[in-house]
C-alpha cells in the first residue's frame, strides 16, 4: 500500500483501497454464488437467467452515461459549496433517467417474443424467458436510478461508501437467492434477490447522501432544463464507448448461444467474470484517480504533465506489483483450483478457457492507468475507440469463425476477444503518450454546442474535475 499511500491524499487513498477491498469481497461472494446456482438450477436453467441477465445488459444503453455525467458534475458543484446547483444536477437526473427508462421497458415488452427467440431457447425454456422479461425490463428501470444515486454519493467524495453500499447489494444477493433456492424456488429465486439487492443499495446510498449533504432530490423546482443539457451533453461524450462495452458480451452469449448450446453460456460467464474480477480487483482502486488527473490536468502545464507521468508510473507498478504475481500463479494453478470450486461439476474445458480469459483480462488491466488518464484529461474519443477497436475485433473474428466452421466453440470466442483486447490496449498506451506530450489540454477546446458557449466558459472556471 505505500504505492497508493504516496500516490494520493487521505481521502482519495481510502476511496482507491475501498474500491480494491469492495471488488475483493466480490469476487469471493461470486466463488460462493457460481455452485450454489449451478447446484439448484444446472447449467441450462442457469444459462437462461444470464440470457435475462444479457437482455439487461443491453437496456444499460438507456443510462446514456448520465450515471459518469452526474458524479463529475455534483462533485463540481459541491468542491464549490454550491449546493443548490447540485441538487438540480441530481434531480434532473433522475429525471432524464426515468423517461429513458420507461422507453426501454417499452420496448422491452413489445419485442419481447422477438428478443426471446434470438437467443434459439428450446420451447420450454423460452417460455420461461418470455414469462421473466416483463420482470426484468421493470428491473432495468429501477437498476438506472439506483446506479444514479450511488453516483451522486461518489460525486460528493464518498465514492469508499458507494463502493461499500454496492458490496452489500451483492452480499444480499446472493443470501437470499440461496434462501429462495433451496425452496425449490428456480430462476424467480434470482430475480427476487436482484431487485432485493437493488432496494438496499438505493436505502443506503439515499440515507448516506442525506447525511452528508442536506439534499432534496424530490422536489420538482429543482429541474433545470440547463442542468439536463449539461448531463447530457457530457453523457454523451462517454456513451458510445460504454455501448460498445455493454453489447459486446451480449453479443458473444447471443452467438454461443446460437453456434453452439445454452448450457455452454454458463462456463463462458465462470471464465469471463472471474477473469475480469481478478482484473477489477486492482482496477477498482486505479478508477478513483480520475479526479485528481482532472484536476491537475487542466491546463497541461510542464509540470502537470509530470505529476501525470509520475501518476502513470506509479500506477504501472501498482500492477506490477500486485496483479502479475497473482494472474501467474492463477494461470499455473487453474485447473487444480477450479476442481476444489466446482468438484464434479467441473467441464472438461473450462481450465483452458478460462486461461485464455485471465491472458485476456491482463493486456486490458496493463493498459487501465492510461485508459484513465486519457479521460482525465478529456480526451474521451481515444476511450471510444479503444472500445470500437475490441469490439469490432471480436465481433469479426468470432463471426469468420462462425462462418468458416458453420460453428463456434468457447475458445474460438476468448481468442477472438483476446485479439481484440492486444490491439486496443496498444492503441490506448500510444495515446497516451501523445496525449501528455500535448501543450494544450482538450478540456479547453472540446466542442460545445454555440447556444451553450457561454454558460460553459462562465461555469468551467469553477471546474476541477472531468469526467
Amino acid at each position: 500500500m505505500k504505492i497508493i499511500k504516496k500516490l494520493i491524499s487521505s481521502q482519495l487513498r481510502i476511496n482507491m483501497i475501498s474500491g480494491m477491498v469492495a471488488t475483493l469481497i466480490n469476487i469471493v461472494t461470486l466463488v460462493i454464488a457460481y455452485p450454489i446456482y449451478l447446484h439448484f438450477l444446472g447449467y441450462e436453467q442457469y444459462g437462461v437467467w444470464l440470457i435475462l441477465s444479457a437482455i439487461l445488459g443491453f437496456a444499460q444503453i438507456g443510462n446514456l452515461g448520465i450515471g459518469q455525467a452526474v458524479m463529475k458534475l455534483v462533485a463540481e458543484e459541491h468542491g464549490h459549496g454550491d449546493l443548490k446547483s447540485a441538487q438540480q444536477y441530481m434531480t434532473s437526473a433522475i429525471v432524464i433517467l426515468l423517461i429513458s427508462g420507461f422507453v426501454v421497458l417499452a420496448i422491452i415488452i413489445f419485442f419481447k417474443a422477438l428478443i426471446i427467440e434470438l437467443f434459439n431457447l428450446s420451447e420450454e425454456n423460452a417460455k420461461m424467458a418470455i414469462w421473466l422479461l416483463p420482470y426484468i425490463a421493470c428491473l432495468s428501470v429501477y437498476v438506472f436510478i439506483v446506479q444514479a444515486v450511488n453516483a451522486i454519493l461518489a460525486g460528493l467524495g464518498r465514492m469508499d461508501l458507494a463502493n461499500y453500499s454496492q458490496m452489500c447489494g451483492r452480499f444480499v444477493t446472493v443470501i437470499i437467492a440461496t434462501i429462495l433456492l433451496s425452496l425449490d424456488m428456480g430462476i424467480k429465486a434470482l430475480l427476487i434477490s436482484s431487485i432485493t439487492s437493488n432496494v438496499l443499495i438505493h436505502a443506503m446510498s439515499f440515507a448516506i447522501i442525506r447525511r452528508i449533504a442536506p439534499v432534496r432530490i424530490g422536489r420538482l423546482h429543482n429541474i433545470s432544463l440547463l442542468r439536463m443539457r449539461r448531463l447530457l451533453f457530457f453523457g454523451s461524450r462517454v456513451l458510445g464507448g460504454t455501448l460498445l462495452s455493454l453489447l459486446l458480451n451480449p453479443f458473444n452469449k447471443l452467438m454461443i448461444s446460437r453456434y453452439a448450446s445454452v448450457a455452454s453460456i454458463p462456463i463462458y460467464e465462470i471464465a469471463y467474470s472471474a477473469s475480469m474480477q481478478i482484473r477489477g480487483l486492482v482496477e477498482a482502486g486505479i478508477r478513483a484517480l480520475i479526479p485528481e488527473v482532472s484536476r491537475i490536468g487542466v491546463d497541461l502545464t510542464e509540470q502537470a504533465k509530470a505529476r501525470i507521468r509520475e501518476i502513470h508510473r506509479r500506477c504501472f507498478s501498482l500492477i506490477m506489483c500486485f496483479a502479475l504475481p497473482a494472474y501467474t500463479v492463477l494461470f499455473l494453478t487453474v485447473p487444480f483450483l477450479l476442481q476444489i470450486w466446482l468438484g464434479n461439476r467441473l467441464t472438461e474445458s473450462l481450465p483452458m478457457i478460462l486461461r485464455i480469459a485471465l491472458v485476456s483480462s491482463l493486456l486490458s488491466l496493463t493498459c487501465v492507468p492510461a485508459y484513465y488518464i486519457l479521460m482525465g484529461i478529456g480526451k474521451v474519443r481515444h476511450c471510444f475507440i479503444n472500445h470500437a477497436i475490441l469490439g469490432g475485433t471480436n465481433v469479426l473474428l468470432v463471426l469468420t469463425f462462425a462462418w468458416i466452421n458453420n460453428g463456434l466453440t468457447l475458445a474460438e470466442v476468448f481468442i477472438s476477444n483476446t485479439v481484440g483486447t492486444l490491439f486496443s490496449t496498444i492503441y490506448v498506451i500510444r495515446q497516451k503518450r501523445k496525449a501528455i506530450d500535448q501543450t494544450v489540454s482538450s478540456v479547453n477546446t472540446s466542442p460545445v454546442p454555440t447556444n451553450e458557449v457561454s454558460v460553459y466558459h462562465r461555469e468551467a472556471s469553477v471546474t476541477s474535475s472531468c469526467l
